[in-house]
């Protein structure tokens, strides 16, 4: 291996065309990380969220986009076990995605699926930790229960709609287009609204109400989905895509019981995320293995495109993953 790397940066705040291409120090694994050979890299809203100066990565990680990969490893930091040289991973990432190699926890790391190629793989760590730990672990999803998930298209829709029904709930989104309603009504779910000429307040009041909702809109949608909700009924909020405010009468909370929360992944510890991986590892990587569930792939981007891919994410016309080509796999 070469002491360089090829990558991509962000060399101001900006739109897409600030992502520039950039030699960078091969990065080298610390005690309990490993370094991958970077085969091909996801594409996600958090990256463009730092592009775009909104979203600093914490003091620890890279400065460079990316927050999953998949790739072999080619080093192997003190203190690690169970991983070496060779093995094909796919992980998630503190940054540092958006280039030929990238050191992380090796903990963070998972085996590619049993018949999957490494550029499905690379799609799965930042939307499965995401819909794992907040649908399943802080949300509590349970089978038989009515789930909402808003963006059913996106990555972390797609993701949602396939576990949540294969867990047993009955599945409903909203979608911006006919098309994007179609691929949720084909992934599993038993409704599919356009946001557009559709109210899913109604829709879902006359369904009984969602006992969980997983949002990533906020702004307006904060008040139509508590009023969307069951009696005992759960909100997840994991993004702001319409802003993080919203007038809110609390009332409805005491007299329904209804509970707000959510999180963010990528300032959790190490050892939150380890665990959440674990989690995966038991409960959700046999269901790759065999097949029974599958990312959803849009398109893909060479490394030195990657504005053009940060352009396609943000013309909000895709249907699930969109990835960078690092290198062959």
């Amino acid at each position: 291996m070469t002491s360089t790397m090829r990558a991509v940066e962000i060399n101001a705040p900006g739109g897409p065309e600030v992502l520039q291409p950039v030699d960078r120090p091969r990065p080298v694994a610390g005690h309990g990380q490993v370094v991958i050979a970077v085969a091909w890299a996801g594409v996600n809203r958090p990256d463009a969220l730092q592009r775009a100066g909104l979203y600093n990565p914490p003091p620890t990680a890279s400065d460079l986009p990316g927050l999953e990969a998949s790739g072999h490893i080619v080093e192997v930091g003190q203190g690690v076990s169970g991983w070496a040289v060779g093995d094909a991973v796919c992980a998630l990432l503190p940054g540092g995605g958006y280039a030929e190699y990238v050191a992380t926890p090796a903990a963070h790391c998972l085996p590619v699926p049993a018949g999957m190629g490494l550029r499905e793989a690379a799609c799965l760590p930042e939307t499965y930790f995401t819909v794992w730990s907040n649908v399943f672990s802080r949300g509590g999803l349970q089978g038989g229960e009515r789930f909402l998930v808003h963006g059913g298209s996106s990555g972390i829709g797609t993701t949602a709609i396939q576990l949540a029904q294969h867990f047993g709930a009955r599945v409903f989104a909203t979608a911006g287009s006919e098309d994007k309603c179609a691929a949720c009504r084909d992934l599993g779910s038993e409704m599919a609204l356009n946001y557009r000429d559709e109210d899913f307040v109604s829709v879902m009041k006359e369904q009984g109400g969602a006992d969980l909702i997983l949002c990533m809109v906020g702004g307006p949608y904060i008040a139509r989905n508590l009023s969307a909700l069951a009696d005992d009924g759960r909100l997840v909020q994991i993004a702001f895509l319409q802003g993080p405010k919203a007038e809110v009468n609390f009332a409805q909370l005491m007299t329904r019981r209804l509970t707000m929360t959510g999180s963010t992944l990528r300032p959790q510890s190490d050892l939150a995320k380890a665990r959440i991986a674990q989690d995966l590892r038991e409960a959700v990587w046999p269901l790759l293995d065999t097949g029974r569930i599958a990312p959803v792939m849009d398109s893909e981007f060479a490394l030195a495109e990657a504005a053009a891919a940060h352009a396609r994410m943000e013309s909000s016309g895709h249907i699930g993953k969109i990835v960078l080509k690092v290198a062959g796999g």
